[in-house]
């Protein structure tokens, strides 16, 4: 495969992932900051710049993160690379240069969900209500996942472009579960209170995992049992170690067709690895905040070896 092809499936995967995260970050403090104190609800939009990496470049451009300015940077801004619509946008254009890469299917998911966010300001959206949209951004996520699992050929351009997915969501997961078990656990007055039940169900209903928490633990939402869910549980969809177990499978695939062991496939298998043989016990001895920076790095780094593996753009 060209790498040019290469790099246009691999970065539609990790823009479409990226939109979706980000609709799934602004739900989750939209619900939080409802019943919150104003204090903490400023808090929760803030969270959403620091797990987002654009605080400063929001800070150019604002002087308050309240909900109208943040919703308005990270859903309409085509300046802020990881705004919904920028995203969609770049999805787009990956899409558009490599129309025989895939299926028609696709490509109309794609530009219908385009044309759909043309024209949206922060007052359309809030009349459309906020959970709605963001639900809206979340479920053409899964129909261009969908289709492309149902549509697309089992080929290199299939598992670039789920590469770009899996380690994006990686990323993202560890990004919010640092930023908001750290937001979250000193604020609770009182551990099983209403406002703390209320601010971590909507942490996993994020990553749409209250449901799975409930059918596993079967007891009260407890901080350390959500990070153990977010990290170490392969049965989880977004969880860092099931996103990393997919990764493992498509360099597996990849290795087969390529016959060489680029040096991306270490570093994968390396992290999967900790993570598969890892203990929550360990973790929180070493640190959670440390452990979740460090892999935050080595996936940046990872992401930066595939690019110089197959020479895409970095």
């Amino acid at each position: 495969m060209l790498s040019r092809t290469a790099d246009n499936l691999y970065w539609l995967g990790r823009y479409f992932e990226r939109a979706e995260n980000t609709a799934r970050m602004l739900d989750v403090a939209h619900r939080s900051a409802l019943i919150s104190r104003q204090d903490v609800a400023a808090a929760d939009w803030g969270s959403v710049l620091g797990i987002s990496g654009t605080a400063k470049s929001f800070a150019t451009k604002y002087d308050k993160a309240d909900a109208r300015n943040v919703i308005t940077y990270m859903v309409t801004d085509l300046e802020n690379l990881t705004s919904i619509s920028a995203c969609i946008r770049r999805a787009r254009e990956n899409g558009r240069a490599l129309r025989g890469s895939i299926t028609s299917e696709m490509w109309e998911c794609l530009n219908e969900t385009y044309l759909s966010l043309q024209g949206k300001d922060y007052d359309h959206v809030a009349a459309s209500g906020f959970s709605g949209f963001f639900d809206w951004v979340k479920e053409r996520s899964h129909l261009f996942r969908g289709v492309t699992f149902g549509t697309m050929l089992r080929d290199d351009a299939y598992h670039f472009l789920r590469l770009g997915t899996f380690l994006e969501r990686a990323d993202n997961t560890a990004r919010l579960l640092d930023v908001k078990y750290h937001l979250l656990l000193p604020a609770s007055d009182a551990v099983g209170g209403v406002v703390d039940y209320y601010q971590w169900a909507a942490l996993l209903r994020s990553v749409s995992a209250l449901r799975a928490y409930k059918h596993v633990y079967r007891e009260a939402i407890l901080p350390w049992r959500v990070a153990e869910l977010l990290i170490l549980r392969e049965d989880m969809p977004r969880s860092l170690r099931a996103s990393f177990r997919e990764i493992d499978v498509l360099f597996g695939e990849l290795r087969t067709r390529y016959h060489r062991d680029y040096e991306c496939f270490r570093l994968a298998g390396d992290i999967y690895g900790k993570l598969r043989y890892g203990r929550m016990e360990e973790i929180f001895q070493g640190g959670l905040h440390e452990f979740l920076t460090d892999f935050i790095r080595r996936t940046a780094n990872l992401g930066k070896q595939i690019a110089d593996d197959f020479q895409l753009a970095a």
